[in-house]
């Protein structure tokens, strides 16, 4: 098989902080081929794990102000002297396949600062907000020097976890006014969250954002409180991205629940947990991928969804014909 990529050369600049190298070393480990994927592992071995970034998770529903967020948030830590990488997923067409990924365009100051990386990947089939080879995208912004890692999912509904499953914090973004607030989020996500930042508190928005971080505020004091956290969290905050209000703030939170955790071990024992989900996620991708790939396999699939469309099998037990022979019986 050809040899597409140097990866010796790519690593040693992608190493050396050069954000060209980190964007075609993410190309790589999202590609679908098969000699890519080969040369993607590759690079994750040579790079190392020898560097850790802050890595920070970021969901809210659709018109609540995330990329307006995270390029006033960008630019505050830059200007601390932070380098920042935004990893951004766009909802991909079920029809299509396709993503606009305009958060470039969103995110127009951030993008030309010199110490901040953003890039855009589509969700495709993946669940849980975040696209298939996140994971991998973070790992190689860390060994690229980035301090902090914003991890912004694609923003659609309740099932917004698997960001939980990468990384260190994980911030729910609210809007004021926005109905019932203790049904816009279901329990799931809310008992996910490290912090929860009601956004636009500003304007004529500023005392219904007031009201809405109280009422959210009340309800974590509801939740049954988790090993990971220090007293006082997870807590409810307001900020404005427009007017930079409450940033530092949420800031100084992140640093202090990240410091807490640092040294009471839940960090990396949470990392630790985070490597054996991703490890046995990529197993069950594996086999689902042999699965189709194996040409009998294939074949059983396709009888058995023949007969099944006829209607005369039911899912389950099409299903369990097609596994009987890899457990060694007999359909």
């Amino acid at each position: 098989m050809k040899k597409v990529t140097d990866i010796a050369d790519l690593a040693e600049k992608l190493r050396g902080g050069n954000r060209r190298a980190l964007a075609r070393a993410i190309t790589l480990v999202e590609s679908g081929r098969a000699d890519h994927r080969a040369e993607a592992l590759s690079l994750l071995e040579a790079v190392g794990t020898d560097r850790q970034a802050l890595r920070i998770g970021m969901s809210g529903t659709p018109g609540v102000g995330k990329s307006t967020f995270i390029e006033s948030f960008g630019l505050m830590l830059t200007g601390l002297g932070r380098r920042v990488a935004v990893l951004a997923v766009d909802p991909s067409s079920a029809r299509s396949g396709g993503s606009i990924l305009g958060d470039k365009t969103r995110m127009d100051h951030l993008a030309r600062d010199p110490n901040a990386f953003i890039r855009p990947s589509p969700s495709q089939t993946q669940l849980g907000g975040v696209a298939r080879r996140s994971r991998e995208a973070v790992a190689l912004c860390e060994a690229a020097g980035f301090d902090v890692v914003l991890i912004e999912t694609v923003g659609v509904g309740q099932s917004e976890t698997m960001v939980a499953q990468m990384a260190d914090l994980f911030v729910l973004l609210l809007a004021p006014a926005g109905g019932d607030e203790l049904q816009g989020v279901k329990r799931g996500i809310m008992e996910m969250a490290d912090l929860i930042l009601v956004n636009k508190a500003d304007g004529n928005l500023r005392e219904q954002a007031l009201r809405t971080c109280a009422d959210y505020a009340g309800a974590l004091r509801l939740l049954r409180k988790r090993a990971q956290d220090p007293a006082g969290f997870p807590k409810a905050l307001t900020v404005s991205a427009i007017e930079t209000q409450g940033l530092d703030t949420a800031w100084a939170d992140m640093q202090a629940l990240a410091d807490w955790r640092r040294e009471t071990g839940v960090w990396d024992q949470t990392r630790a947990d985070q490597a054996g989900f991703w490890f046995a996620e990529d197993v069950r991708q594996g086999v689902l991928q042999w699965l189709q790939e194996d040409e009998a396999t294939r074949t059983r699939m396709q009888a058995a969804e023949a007969r099944l469309r006829a209607g005369e099998i039911s899912p389950a037990v099409a299903a369990a014909e097609v596994l009987a022979p890899l457990r060694g019986e007999k359909p």
